[in-house]
């Protein structure tokens, strides 16, 4: 466990990495892209988000790179926590969503750095430098349409019920329909339905579109 010290640990010769996302493959040819560089080190690997945050206990890593897209617990949800669980480490988001949206939640919850997988191979050594120096990065065109985006969505056309909240957070929360349903004692159906209401009055159908709609309301 962490000690709670907010002190940097000695990096005079290498930054070490922590790579977090699902895919093996995906996982190895990023190994090999940044162990090319002779100041980076992998130190670990994880495949979900709480082995992400295992491994950022455990070992303390300069960087981790997050993939927002990984199955169960919503990687976006968990910046917060690991950023609390151990503050010096510094996190790179890799995904492969472009959305200026998804890269304002992704900083404001406490990502240093958001790159897009089709431009990791050119950008993200030096995403890494850069976090593991505290400075922010993000592809110039990004960054452009992050600064022309609106700063907050248009509100819902309609106000979300009570359940329809509490369905809500379970969702961002990483549950699935059945998951959800059991824990309300509604029917699987009767989620689906919520579900598909939820999604019409905020504007949002993806999961993680859900996740930041709901983190941009102070519901999660």
């Amino acid at each position: 466990m962490s000690d709670g010290s907010s002190q940097a640990p000695d990096r005079n010769e290498k930054i070490t990495i922590v790579l977090a996302d699902d895919h093996r493959v995906v996982r190895a040819g990023l190994r090999m892209l940044l162990e090319r560089q002779d100041d980076f080190e992998v130190v670990g690997e994880a495949g979900d988000v709480p082995e992400s945050v295992r491994r950022v206990t455990a070992l303390r890593p300069d960087v981790l790179i997050l993939d927002l897209s990984m199955p169960g617990e919503p990687a976006l949800a968990a910046i917060p926590r690991i950023r609390e669980i151990e503050p010096h480490t510094q996190i790179v988001v890799l995904t492969m969503q472009s959305d200026p949206a998804f890269a304002r939640d992704a900083m404001r919850a406490g990502a240093v750095a958001y790159v897009l997988k089709d431009a990791a191979d050119t950008e993200l050594v030096q995403a890494v430098r850069n976090a593991a120096d505290g400075v922010t990065y993000l592809h110039p065109s990004l960054g452009a349409r992050l600064a022309a985006a609106p700063t907050d969505p248009p509100p819902p056309p309609d106000s979300l019920s009570a359940r329809e909240v509490q369905v809500l957070r379970l969702i961002a929360g990483g549950h699935t329909n059945a998951e959800i349903a059991l824990q309300l004692f509604l029917s699987v159906r009767t989620v689906e339905s919520h579900r598909a209401h939820i999604q019409r009055k905020t504007g949002r159908s993806s999961r993680a579109e859900l996740v930041a709609y709901a983190q941009q309301r102070g519901l999660i």
